[in-house]
């Protein structure tokens, strides 16, 4: 740089030259210049927080007569613009860097303090000031829990509500189409469309209440254990006021820690939040992986449903079309997945009083919440509210279905309605005529018998005559 492209900020080593117009200073600096790593930053949900965690402590310091109102407000009107994203760009440090995340505390310590000195007209100190009673130890980890809560509450639980939604509202209208279940990818007795997305739905409904269960802790923070979990110099109702603060300025009901070494040396709450979104990316992978089979085709493959078409599928097959909302969806599922071993890796690397992947672990957690939820939301509006039924391929499966002979088991016993299936399969033919051809039952018995519509309600059907 220039000399008129830098200035030179100096911390505790020294002097160190910043861009002339940054907000930031040394330590942020020293932080870019000692981690060129990847070019990930800390993500959008995580400046949030922390911008949130500076304006509570303010408020939460002031009230506590620890400092005067005028520099308390200049602060916390600072950090709320932070956490309102008005400045990320001023939050350039990379995501892989010193595991403690002392490099965004001090980040968000420099950028605020020269924002409320604008506004105050006076000093404001990065570390006296705007880190009161707050340590890098206490500020991150319970960023990260913020973060986590803030986004799953605005962003993923309703997306899976109006994922589940959508799916019982397409079940209710598909009541009547009937068609072949199937188990190890093979014909099986009959299902109807409904029954098949009421499990999906379940499924999603159940991924609400898992990550409903894992809000409990991860709402749980521990500002206020201060360096190592004594609290040391934060005043003892520091972490209360700043979460009954936090809960003001969010709507979302966070309480302090009831151990702070926990809090600061583990990270079991991101863990279990983690472990919940895996579970809901395999249940979102399963629901993606039925549509795409359902889909296959449109003539080689089972057909079942046209999901709609959205761009072309090949450069060189015209007219091919591919069902590329599931395909994303299996591409986010497979990123949680991973995310979640990142996480729990982070998780165990808790030495003593600290843990030291805590960047990692919440660059990992933001986007495993972030992009799942963007996926339910493609899922339920792009695939599951518009696709089709082919009826005349499902009923044309179910005719020729020799499974549908399991029905008259009660009748004409296993044994026998094995030998009616293998010449069905080996003839070709409907299930129907061979069972004709091979027992007494009349053919309206039959029909009676082995209606697919009827067959979805379980039950055990009893006729009359053997074969």
């Amino acid at each position: 740089m220039s000399k008129q492209d830098y200035r030179v900020e100096k911390d505790s080593m020294g002097g160190v030259r910043v861009p002339r117009d940054a907000l930031y200073a040394a330590q942020t600096q020293r932080a870019v210049d000692n981690f060129p790593i990847s070019g990930l930053r800390m993500p959008r949900a995580f400046i949030e927080a922390i911008g949130l965690i500076k304006a509570a402590a303010a408020r939460a310091n002031q009230d506590l007569g620890l400092m005067e109102k005028p520099m308390a407000k200049a602060i916390q009107a600072a950090a709320l613009e932070v956490s309102k994203g008005r400045h990320d760009a001023q939050f350039p440090v990379d995501v892989f860097q010193t595991g403690s995340g002392t490099s965004p505390n001090m980040n968000a310590n420099e950028v605020i303090a020269n924002l409320a000195s604008q506004r105050l007209g006076a000093k404001v100190h990065p570390n006296d000031h705007v880190n009161m009673g707050q340590s890098s130890n206490d500020v991150v980890p319970t960023a990260i829990h913020v973060a986590g809560c803030l986004l799953a509450t605005r962003d993923l639980i309703p997306a899976l509500e109006h994922l589940a939604d959508t799916i019982a509202r397409r079940a209710a209208k598909l009541k009547s189409v009937v068609k072949t279940g199937r188990t190890h990818l093979m014909d099986a007795l009959p299902v109807t469309m409904a029954q098949e997305l009421s499990g999906w739905e379940t499924q999603v409904r159940h991924g609400i209440e898992r990550v409903h269960a894992a809000l409990e802790r991860l709402s749980a923070i521990p500002q206020g254990g201060s360096a190592v979990g004594t609290g040391l110099n934060a005043h003892p109702e520091f972490g209360a006021r700043v979460a009954a603060e936090l809960t003001s300025l969010t709507g979302v009901p966070f309480k302090s820690k009831g151990n702070y070494f926990e809090g600061l040396s583990s990270q079991d709450a991101a863990v279990e939040m983690s472990g919940q979104l895996k579970t809901i990316a395999v249940s979102l992978t399963k629901i993606a992986n039925d549509l795409r089979w359902m889909n296959s085709g449109p003539l080689a493959g089972l057909a079942e449903i046209s999901l709609p078409d959205l761009q072309p599928g090949s450069s060189i097959m015209p007219g091919k079309v591919n069902p590329v909302i599931p395909e994303a969806v299996c591409m986010v599922c497979a990123q949680v997945i991973g995310n979640d071993l990142t996480i729990a890796i982070g998780g165990q690397s808790g030495n003593f009083q600290l843990n030291v992947m805590l960047p990692v672990i919440a660059y990992n957690l933001c986007q495993s919440i972030e992009i799942l939820a963007n996926a339910s939301r493609l899922l339920a509006d792009k695939a599951i509210a518009g696709f089709t039924v082919n009826r005349a391929r499902l009923n044309e499966a179910l005719d020729r279905n020799p499974i549908l002979v399991t029905a008259l088991n009660a009748v004409i016993g296993y044994e026998q309605g094995a030998k009616i299936a293998k010449r069905a399969y080996k003839a070709n033919k409907p299930i129907l005529e061979v069972a004709r051809a091979m027992t007494r039952l009349s053919e309206k018995e039959l029909k009676r018998l082995l209606d697919p519509a009827e067959l979805t309600r379980g039950g055990i059907r009893k006729g009359g005559g053997g074969g």
